[in-house]
């Protein structure tokens, strides 16, 4: 079918055009426009806004923890509806299936999950199988694994540590690798509470420092697209700024993505002894072109913090709002859910607030910094719009700052912020750049040959309601979303990298799943036939 859409203002960064314009459509491609035929469909978008389809970077969506968290927390969804012939839990809110919808509803056409445990590979896979619209990837977790440690401690050479990367991912149908609190979660099961960047991991004689070293180096010979995907240490407490620096010092100049960075930039001055530390941080992000961040910005409202940094969740259990919590723990599969209420009347929480808002304005490229709510952490995904209005608009977060605790703010540069993004940042932090960090060289962008993954929205004064609700929706060049409502179900396809790697390391996994597990290690490991969809995955080409 060949589609029209007349007379938007076409915003494509990746191609560097802001412009009133058409864009044709023929099957699920862009074209350039066709000479001498008329179109099948035309939709008259005069006075609407034309983008790529968003693409979130870092959102929990699928998985163990995942679906812990709403076992722990059935007061924040519907009751499950009759049972079907679906995963427990489906029809839930903040289901696999409700999450589609409503992140298809607002724009957004590809969402990662950014923590794929490899020996709960399945079921996560069999959950992102499940949700509508959307194409969808995982990054898969090592860095706390004893098979790595091992690794490491033996003093194995780097190719050794590549080619369990590339198996790992391979059998878990990974988009890239994810660390972390890298050795922390190890450590902790010898009750070690707190851990730092060069601190030893207990039996291992290895450091967290020496982790990162190894996997992103891993990540680089492999030439996987997405650089190492890192949750770095001592996330939440006060004075982890210099953590945060001390991390972006120790990637060498080499690409290193840094996840919720907002978590990372707290310092320990003032009364509260808390107070931010973002602008320091983003001065070093600024003048290391080789790190990319997002952002994981907190918002005022109930949510639930999961997160397989067990030693850190474990610490927080205490914070839990309400007092309920779930930890478990297992060879680098750990984890932890604990509720959390972010407050407008807790001065530690306006204080958060204001560190991931002075990341996003203080760093000053858009093509490396990105936007999350590290959702459920920070705040759900359905805060979206309200964080795009907070930063296009200073008037809008004055608004809010207002209500906060007295002297919150002057622990933060916030106030002297003079900066508003336009829609071409947006553009280009939720479409161009996350396309160009992932790899995906098909999307993110309105250029011919590209998916025809785009929303059209309504401009209005109230930017929120502009981004909550998109006018139209096009997933592949089919029309799914109409004034915010889905009116047409389809299924993505999950985005995978396939690096190759010598063999031979699947002999040794072989002999160590027996020894320790008396199990195949094929086990864990994810077959296309088992899910539900047909032709479930596209690969993503690692660089040549």
């Amino acid at each position: 079918m060949l589609i029209l859409l007349k007379g938007g203002r076409i915003i494509d960064p990746a191609n560097s055009r802001d412009e009133i314009g058409d864009l044709w459509i023929e099957d699920a491609r862009i074209i350039d426009p066709p000479h001498g035929r008329q179109p099948d469909q035309i939709h008259d978008v005069s006075g609407k806004i034309v983008m790529a389809g968003a693409i979130d970077i870092h959102s929990h969506i699928a998985g163990g923890n995942v679906n812990t968290a709403r076992l722990l927390l059935p007061e924040m969804h519907r009751a499950s509806a009759p049972l079907q012939k679906v995963l427990p839990l489906a029809n839930a809110k903040w289901s696999t299936f409700e999450t589609g919808n409503i992140y298809a509803s607002m724009g957004f056409t590809t969402v990662i999950e950014p923590a794929l445990a490899p020996h709960q590979a399945l079921q996560g896979h069999l959950e992102l199988s499940d949700v509508p619209i959307l194409d969808k990837g995982a990054l898969t977790i090592l860095g706390n694994d004893d098979f790595l440690l091992t690794l490491l401690r033996d003093g194995e050479k780097p190719s050794a540590v590549a080619d369990y990367v590339a198996a790992t991912l391979a059998a878990t149908n990974g988009l890239g690798l994810k660390t972390i609190n890298a050795g922390g979660a190890t450590a902790f099961k010898y009750n070690v509470r707190a851990f730092g960047l060069d601190d030893q991991v207990p039996f291992y004689g290895t450091t967290s420092r020496k982790i990162l070293e190894a996997l992103q180096q891993a990540v680089d010979d492999l030439k996987i697209p997405h650089p190492l995907h890192l949750h770095c240490n001592n996330l939440g407490i006060p004075g982890n700024v210099s953590t945060a620096i001390a991390t972006i010092e120790a990637a060498r100049g080499k690409p290193l993505h840094l996840a919720h960075l907002q978590f990372y930039c707290y310092g320990n001055e003032g009364d509260h002894g808390f107070s931010s530390g973002a602008a320091a941080v983003a001065a070093a992000v600024n003048a290391a072109p080789n790190v990319t961040v997002d952002v994981g910005q907190a918002m005022f409202r109930q949510t639930v913090t999961i997160s397989s940094d067990v030693l850190r969740q474990f610490n927080a259990t205490a914070m839990a709002r309400p007092r309920k919590s779930v930890i478990f723990d297992a060879d680098a599969e750990g984890g932890g859910i604990v509720p959390y209420h972010y407050r407008e009347t807790e001065f530690a929480n306006a204080v958060q607030w204001a560190c991931g808002l002075e990341l996003f304005l203080l760093i000053n490229d858009p093509w490396r910094v990105f936007f999350t709510t590290d959702h459920p952490n920070g705040a759900p995904f359905t805060t979206y719009p309200e964080v795009f209005a907070l930063l296009m608009s200073r008037e809008a977060r004055a608004e809010t700052a207002a209500r906060l605790p007295q002297g919150a703010l002057d622990v933060t540069t916030l106030p002297s912020i003079a900066r508003e993004y336009d829609l071409n940042e947006i553009a280009i932090m939720t479409r161009a750049a996350p396309a160009k960090l992932l790899g995906l060289k098909d999307r993110g962008h309105l250029g011919a040959g590209g998916l025809a993954d785009i929303a059209v929205y309504s401009p209005d004064k109230d930017i929120a309601k502009m981004f909550r609700a998109a006018h139209l929706v096009f997933k592949d060049g089919d029309l799914v979303v109409r004034d915010g409502t889905v009116t047409h179900y389809r299924w993505g396809k999950t985005l995978k990298v396939n690096p190759g790697y010598d063999k031979a390391i699947d002999r040794r996994l072989a002999g160590y799943y027996d020894h320790h597990f008396g199990v195949s290690h094929n086990m864990f490991a994810v077959p296309e036939h088992i899910l539900p969809r047909p032709d479930p995955f596209q690969e993503v080409a690692c660089a040549q």
